[in-house]
């Protein structure tokens, strides 16, 4: 199962609601998806705050007009018949309160969810994603022939046309390329070695995104956010609407003498 297949099962999943096939596929796919992971815990939080929500009682003029109701849709005789053992608020009042809940719900889901995630986690994505890519049993699904064989191949998989013209060359040879996500939109995936390093460049939609807002490097033509996390070196950067990553284990200096490289117009 890829992302596709997964995200809509995820509520199901989450809830115990899946056969035992589905289960072990959802559970497979997690195990290497960072993105559906994160999804995977929202819904796991927002049962966890269904279950702690209180159960306030439903209001008297709320549960007398909805015994009103009720009755009038019953024949006289089955009324009197079911108010001689019990009330219909025995039903209603839980009832009425579900519904006070789902309210209380849906504030607290709007007053808690992010719009969007923020720089920070621009930087752990990037390095999830690179991690995901050089573990993979799949790693390339077009090998490199230059990138006028790579490029063209990303046609018809992704909205946009990913806007990259370095080939590679001697000290950053182009691997190939793949799809990818980043956060939750498809990304061009592409992939350069330096000696035995693989570096992992990501070209993705730019918009709804939280950029860092620190102090940038001039980097050829662009302004250029760089970061450290967990032992990597990323690039961040935008080019008009799309958005660039790119990460590897190799110094900065190397990333960013590629990241002028891929800037060249």
């Amino acid at each position: 199962m890829d992302c596709r297949d997964t995200r809509p099962l995820l509520a199901d999943h989450a809830a115990g609601k899946l056969d035992e096939v589905r289960t072990a596929a959802v559970e497979a796919h997690l195990q290497g998806c960072a993105d559906c992971q994160r999804l995977a815990a929202s819904e796991d939080a927002l049962n966890a705050a269904l279950a702690r929500l209180p159960r306030p009682p439903a209001p008297a003029r709320l549960t007398a007009r909805l015994e009103d109701m009720v009755a009038a849709a019953e024949k006289p005789e089955r009324v009197r018949a079911r108010r001689a053992p019990f009330r219909a608020s025995t039903w209603l009042t839980p009832f009425a309160s579900a519904c006070v809940a789902a309210a209380l719900v849906v504030v607290v889901t709007r007053a808690t969810t992010p719009a969007g995630p923020g720089p920070g986690a621009l930087v752990t994505e990037a390095v999830n994603d690179h991690l995901r890519v050089v573990t993979s049993t799949r790693p390339i699904e077009i090998e490199s022939g230059g990138i006028h064989q790579v490029k063209p191949w990303f046609t018809g998989r992704l909205e946009f046309a990913p806007r990259v013209t370095f080939s590679g060359d001697d000290d950053f040879p182009l691997q190939g390329g793949s799809i990818g996500y980043f956060v939750d939109r498809k990304a061009a995936v592409f992939q350069f070695k330096r000696r035995l390093h693989a570096i992992t460049l990501l070209v993705f939609p730019a918009s709804g995104l939280t950029w860092p807002s620190g102090p940038t490097k001039q980097v050829g033509r662009l302004a250029i956010s760089e970061n450290v996390s967990r032992g990597f070196s990323i690039l961040l950067w935008q080019d008009d609407s799309l958005g660039y990553a790119l990460v590897s284990d190799v110094n900065m200096h190397d990333l960013e003498t590629l990241a002028g490289k891929i800037n060249e117009p």
